[in-house]
């Protein structure tokens, strides 16, 4: 399920400071009664923000390629796991579930509690019922996706008792349930190609924290949806009573309406509306870490680039980019610096920083003369080993904000003697064309692992993902491997992190590729609206995964009285 997408989402990394005061300050040896005021959430009110895009169809398994969709898919259902922060699967549905010991089955026990919002029971039945739409090719699931189901088996034991069996162990398994479920009550006999177009997608009905009320509708268009807290919602009641969501068709139109009172959030906040948002009074900004890794692929098995086998070019290359400068003068400081292929924040990361080659450029010219390349004493300026310079070309997306990315590592490599041709490609075109032939040299690139809170980095990465598979850059290391091969079967959360960090001072040593730096995703909600919080998004839709806390009320409360 994991793919390439080359999507620059240049945003805002906020920083939180700390201020350490009265250090060192001793407490009074006196002690005296004291009552601070907490203030509390009171349930009510109407919180409204802009999304910039249109609706189509509130269904989750047709939402996958509308980001306005999933949004409010993920406040109207429910899924059978949720992930936190870290990436650590969490109860949603199913309160519980069992592995067996050889990996292959697991057992769902369903929350008793659990209703749809007309009442009715969800029931492992409705699990099964939205997994087969998953698989039906009828219905306009990514193919990788579907082809993923195809091959597993469910079962409804009893009402509330699921058994899902695999056809091999794979630790990262439930990273693929946290799709929204269906009312198998209202959809059973519909046939699956004409759920697509069914009324169902215009009058949802989920078992999420709010439900379906109303569409606004201006001049006969829809503007907006207004969603209802659920009040048999199976967790803590959402605070806020009513959620409105109005569509816009881009970030200027979303901060005009907040500036108008329309809305109180815009649920994205782009560059070119960054500055204008820092400025406004009242208005908090927002940001998490994306889902995505902007690096440099090389392919490693071009025979017109031997050098890129040599792990000493490939760290010079590394040290002659200044990251941090071109993340701040090319996107306003707005991404965070990237150590390798799995994230930070999650439970598997591990902080390789250090074993990565530091920005000098005279240490990468001191790399390059010690692997016994160096400018040619006829003249020029491209370096030399015998008969191979140190030349080749650097693909980049068209379109998608890289050109001045490209063009200041083109600069950075040339004050090195390394000569870089730059090839701006269209985004279909750089995949199916050089990536999956396997016929380039270097490419900027986007790693897009959207909806996948496991790392699981086999994919782009293992020995047999070379041919016909997504390792683009062809690295054939058996250690990396192994640990990868490891990690995909092996359930004990300690040992697949042990496994995990091992796989990243290999990469962070050997360097198949060179990570540039992590997007971030911002958005900005009036300082009105209390107890938002927000950690690594795994989908830009993450950001609403607390909505059902936040508040816009609240009553002053004694906290116990301290020394």
């Amino acid at each position: 399920m994991k793919k390439l997408r080359w999507q620059l989402l240049i945003l805002i990394l906020a920083l939180a400071a700390i201020a350490i005061l009265l250090l060192g300050q001793q407490p009074s040896v006196q002690p005296v009664d004291t009552i601070s005021e907490q203030p509390q959430p009171v349930s009510g009110g109407v919180y409204s923000e802009a999304l910039i895009g249109s609706p189509a169809r509130f269904n989750p398994v047709l939402d996958f390629f509308n980001p306005v969709d999933r949004d409010i898919d993920r406040l109207l259902y429910s899924s059978l796991v949720k992930f936190d922060a870290r990436g650590l699967p969490q109860p949603d549905l199913a309160e519980s579930w069992g592995i067996s010991q050889d990996g292959t089955v697991y057992n769902f026990s369903l929350r008793e509690d659990a209703v749809w919002h007309d009442g009715q029971p969800v029931t492992a039945g409705d699990v099964v019922f939205t997994i087969e739409l998953l698989r039906d090719p009828a219905l306009p699931v990514p193919e990788d996706l579907r082809e993923f189901w195809s091959e597993i088996e469910v079962e409804a034991l009893d009402d509330k008792l699921l058994q899902i069996r695999l056809p091999e162990p794979f630790a990262p398994f439930l990273d693929y349930l946290t799709f929204g479920v269906l009312p198998d009550h209202l959809l059973a006999d519909v046939d699956p190609e004409a759920i697509i177009d069914h009324d169902f997608n215009l009058q949802p009905v989920g078992s999420g924290p709010y439900r379906f009320d109303q569409f606004l509708v201006e001049d006969e268009q829809i503007t907006g949806v207004s969603l209802r807290a659920f009040e048999d919602y199976y967790g803590q009641r959402a605070f806020i009573d009513d959620v409105v969501f109005r569509f816009y068709p881009d970030a200027p139109a979303a901060l005009a309406a907040y500036q108008q009172g329309e809305v109180m959030g815009i649920s994205r906040v782009t560059p070119d509306i960054l500055p204008d948002v820092l400025a406004e009074p009242g208005l908090n900004l927002f940001t998490g870490r994306l889902p995505q890794l902007t690096l440099i692929l090389f392919n490693l098995d071009n025979p017109e680039t031997p050098f890129f086998q040599e792990r000493e070019v490939r760290r010079a290359l590394m040290q002659a980019l200044n990251r941090q400068r071109m993340i701040d003068r090319l996107f306003q400081g707005q991404a965070i610096l990237a150590n390798g292929p799995i994230f930070p924040g999650t439970w598997a990361f591990l902080d390789t920083s250090s074993d990565l080659p530091a920005y000098d450029q005279q240490a990468a010219v001191d790399t390059l003369k010690a692997a016994e390349y160096t400018i040619p004493a006829e003249g020029g300026n491209v370096r030399a080993k015998e008969d191979v310079f140190l030349a080749f070309t650097l693909l980049y997306p068209a379109d998608m904000g890289y050109t001045a990315l490209a063009q200041a590592i083109q600069d950075s490599w040339a004050q090195i003697g390394v000569e870089v041709t730059l090839e701006e490609v269209p985004y279909d075109e750089l995949i199916s064309d050089y990536l999956d032939p396997r016929q380039y040299q270097a490419a900027l690139v986007d790693l897009n692992l959207s909806r996948s809170p496991d790392p699981d980095p086999y994919p782009f990465w293992h020995q047999a993902q070379i041919t016909g598979g997504q390792n683009y850059a062809q690295w054939d290391d058996r250690p990396a491997s192994e640990y990868l091969e490891q990690a995909r079967i092996t359930f004990d959360l300690g040992e697949r992190t042990r496994l995990y960090r091992n796989f990243q001072v290999r990469f962070a040593r050997e360097l198949p590729a060179l990570p540039l730096f992590y997007p971030v995703y911002s958005y900005a909600v009036s300082a009105e609206v209390q107890g938002i919080s927000i950690g690594p998004l795994f989908d830009p839709s993450d950001r609403l995964a607390t909505l059902p806390e936040w508040y816009l009320r609240a009553a002053t409360g004694e906290t116990t009285e301290s020394p």
